[in-house]
């Protein structure tokens, strides 16, 4: 087993997010897959997140590079008429009769996408969730700008520079017009703000694509719970002695915050709408809630 650990902010819900991105795919690309979060007592939002997986490599490295490498497609079920071609991004049918997470979208906007690495594959379906689970889809694009496209787009943006990122990757900024709106350091409400910059051309907003892209892999088998539109609760469990790591299946049923015997933090995150209601959400602030 190789361990790794990197700073994580627990009042950033996209690093929050992003963390457990890591676990799942190091568990797909190396195997047994396990984390914690190890917090200082004494500074609140001073944490590291552990990471171990089978064999000798850095996990963290492993999914770095992968991510440098892979290709990105859509997914279609069998006979859809969805595809991404419009925004050059192929769609891969998949044959009759072969699962699919949800039923066939009303637009090509929520179909899952695969990132693909020789025969390595890692598939980011969350916001096509159609169950009773909250798909945490912040962004607007119900009939527009595709999950993959954005995936891609945030991609591209740190590929040169995923391999010098190991220390510290959710620290690696880029300009950046749209994302998944999980890292609320390059989001705002204009009425806020007093200001758009999308009305001034000289200006572009700084976010955080890694953390972006991993933190819509950790949705994949984990949701913040949702107590209205723009309310949500997640949670952590910590690192100690007798736990010094856990299995994925606890971080999963921590971040939408089950009660578990571990130690463990707990925040509320509170949304806004950075454009018209009801279409995206945007993060406005966090604040930790005290333990029972």
């Amino acid at each position: 087993m190789a361990e790794h650990s990197i700073p994580v902010d627990l009042f950033s819900p996209g690093q929050v997010f992003a963390c457990l991105g890591l676990m799942e795919a190091a568990d797909i690309l190396l195997g047994d897959a396990r984390g914690a979060f190890d917090w200082d007592s004494e500074v609140a939002a001073a944490c590291r997140f552990r990471l171990s997986a089978a064999g000798d490599d850095n996990p963290v490295s492993v999914v770095l590079q992968f991510l440098a490498h892979a290709e990105v497609t859509s997914i279609a079920p069998a006979g859809s008429r969805n595809g991404t071609e419009k925004w050059k991004i192929a769609t891969q049918a998949l044959a009759v009769g072969a699962p699919f997470p949800c039923p066939d979208p009303q637009s090509p906007a929520t179909l899952p996408t695969l990132l693909r690495a020789g025969e390595k594959r890692i598939v980011i379906d969350h916001w096509a969730d159609t169950t009773r689970r909250d798909n945490v889809k912040f962004w607007a694009g119900a009939g527009g700008y595709p999950g993959a496209a954005l995936t891609i787009d945030a991609l591209n943006l740190v590929r040169d520079r995923l391999a010098d990122a190991i220390s510290d990757p959710f620290s690696v900024p880029a300009s950046q017009s749209s994302s998944f709106r999980f890292d609320w350091r390059r989001d705002y409400v204009p009425m806020d703000a007093g200001f758009s910059p999308n009305d001034h051309g000289n200006m572009t907003m700084v976010g955080y694509p890694i953390v972006e892209l991993l933190a819509a892999i950790g949705l994949t088998n984990a949701r913040p719970k949702r107590l209205a539109k723009l309310d949500y609760r997640y949670g952590v469990i910590g690192a100690d002695g007798a736990d010094p790591a856990f299995d994925p299946v606890f971080l999963r049923a921590a971040l939408g915050c089950a009660p578990l015997p571990f130690a463990r933090r707990t925040f509320r995150m509170r949304l806004g709408w950075p454009g018209q209601e009801n279409q995206a959400r945007c993060i406005l602030d966090v604040t930790e809630e005290p333990e029972p």
